[in-house]
């Protein structure tokens, strides 16, 4: 029934073989080189947005772009491509991608996508920064949130897509390394590509020192974004890394260099011109330097790394409460415990959690310091409404987007000696 093929039959299947082998290739290289886990974040640069975003294989860096109701993607943006490999046991090669668009005209809504011919992303929007120092700046603030159900996600989504944030704050824990971070990248897309992602590295970014962090990422600044500050209305916002304080085996160098960075940039933003335009210090960071948890964390011990410092190390680590307080931080933002806690003003202090993690418990008789506490999921609302006047809400998924706890923080007087 099978007669052995003929010449013209074997040159036909070769052809057959080719054409199949080309149609395979032509399918495989837009997906290899599609952008996707597109994110915006501000570069520190007035009139600016960098738009980061990663493909399996090599192309080129692009982004149209226009303003909302003009011609559509009346501009191009160029930018670089770097490339980096998975410390994992794939070893595989990523490629990541950062365009910065320049002369933007301030608080005026954009539509962009990015990629090259070789692969579109979908079609995004943003609102450009508003550069004003009366910039009434609205933020969306949470940290920890995983990938395998980030609870918070889907109304987060809508909130910024309906245009009720200008900046997200994630303090810290990006949903790990490697195919995890992947996914996570791709979840947090439908805020992170319409809203600047500004970030701080956590705890579970500890694998190969950080390098998916540093590489994912786009902050302002040259430290691969372990620490770095910005400024947006009447504030001035610095984050940094509290993860230098617990994985000395990357060495004691890079928490001493943020130190030495922090008190400079302490120094700096406390300068009388600077500090009367932008009144309001405020930072974030990962692990708290205060908690009433009940799980033996950094925060519940009186000698905390990031409050105190390190004694056990040669020369001794320096904490951050004293150098915090020395030059009048008016507001600290923490994550890591998997609850919800502000304190009246020893500093006023927050942290929230997104994702699905086992809740933290709390010790049963709050501290003095503790105003409010809470177990719920969810995420936190800020307002920086003038130079006096700073509005919180925290948002309890649990209960179908109802608010909490509130507070307005009325500072008269900023500055070294505020607190004295």
């Amino acid at each position: 029934l099978y007669s052995a093929p003929s010449e013209h039959d074997t040159l036909m299947c070769v052809l057959l073989c080719l054409c199949a082998l080309i149609s395979a290739v032509r399918c495989v290289l837009p997906v290899q080189t599609q952008p996707e886990q597109v994110h915006v974040s501000y570069p520190g640069v007035k009139n600016s947005m960098l738009v980061t975003w990663s493909t399996a294989d090599e192309a080129e860096s692009v982004v149209e772009y226009g303003l909302w109701g003009g011609k559509l993607f009346s501009h191009t943006a160029k930018g670089n491509t770097s490339v980096f490999i998975d410390g994992g046991p794939e070893n595989r090669t990523m490629y990541i991608h950062r365009v910065t668009l320049t002369d933007l005209i301030p608080a005026a809504a954009y539509v962009y996508h990015c990629g090259s011919g070789a692969g579109w992303s979908d079609i995004f929007y943003f609102t450009s920064l508003n550069e004003s120092v009366s910039f009434s700046p609205r933020f969306a603030l949470f940290g920890d949130m995983g990938n395998e159900n980030p609870q918070s996600l889907s109304r987060l989504q809508k909130e910024t897509q309906m245009g009720m944030y200008d900046v997200i704050l994630h303090i810290g824990e990006t949903a790990d390394n490697g195919r995890i971070g992947d996914e996570f990248m791709r979840q947090i897309e439908s805020i992170s590509a319409y809203t600047p992602y500004m970030t701080c590295p956590g705890n579970h970014e500890w694998a190969y020192n950080f390098s998916h962090y540093r590489s994912r990422f786009s902050m302002p600044g040259h430290t691969e974004n372990l620490w770095y500050s910005w400024n947006i209305g009447p504030a001035h916002i610095i984050s940094f890394s509290t993860e230098v304080y617990f994985y000395l085996d990357y060495g004691l160098d890079l928490l001493f260099r943020q130190y030495e960075w922090l008190q400079a940039d302490l120094q700096e933003a406390n300068r009388p011109e600077n500090r009367a335009q932008r009144p309001w210090i405020i930072t974030m960071g990962h692990r708290p330097m205060y908690c009433s948890n009940d799980d033996g964390d950094d925060c519940t011990q009186f000698q905390s790394y990031v409050r105190l410092g390190r004694n056990d190390t040669q020369p001794v680590a320096p904490g951050l409460e004293d150098l915090f307080y020395q030059y009048g931080v008016d507001l600290a933002l923490w994550a890591h415990e998997h609850t919800y806690e502000r304190l009246w003003p020893v500093y006023a202090y927050k942290e929230s959690q997104g994702c699905r993690e086992k809740h933290d418990g709390f010790i049963p008789e709050p501290r003095d310091w503790s105003a409010f506490r809470s177990t719920d999921y969810g995420y936190t609302r800020m307002r920086l409404i003038n130079n006096t006047h700073l509005y919180l809400q925290q948002v309890s998924d649990d209960q179908y987007g109802k608010v909490i706890d509130q507070m307005m923080l009325v500072k008269e007087k900023h500055g070294a000696h505020a607190w004295r």
